[in-house]
């Protein structure tokens, strides 16, 4: 069974920096596709990094956000820069099987407020 715990969510100024932190359990996390999803208040969910053998970003956050994987701690890394009121949401992360659209496994999600 895959679980995801993301982390690292929190309050930060428009300008400011968080680096979100996605631990897997369960098995290898270097065996999936990881991607970074965030669900603004009202809004529906959206994918805005993922990382399978290369990197992808969303264009709002190309430039803003690195997505990282340290295979010796089973962990991705969200590093979001630059940040933006409107950046404001909770963040997910998820694991899907290299070669599925679907993603299969979430976390619970971390919390990212972005005050002005």
């Amino acid at each position: 069974q895959v679980q995801l715990v993301e982390s690292g969510g929190g309050l930060v100024q428009v300008g400011g920096s968080l680096r979100l932190s996605c631990a897997a359990s369960g098995t290898v996390l270097s065996a999936y596709d990881i991607g970074w999803h965030r669900q603004a208040p009202g809004k529906q969910r959206e994918l805005v990094a993922y990382i399978t053998r290369g990197t992808n970003y969303y264009d709002s956050v190309k430039g803003r956000i690195t997505i990282s994987r340290d295979n010796a701690k089973n962990t991705v890394y969200l590093q979001m820069n630059s940040l933006k009121a409107e950046d404001t949401a909770v963040y997910y992360c998820a694991a899907r099987l290299p070669r599925r659209l679907t993603w299969d496994y979430w976390g619970q999600g971390t919390q990212v407020i972005v005050s002005s």
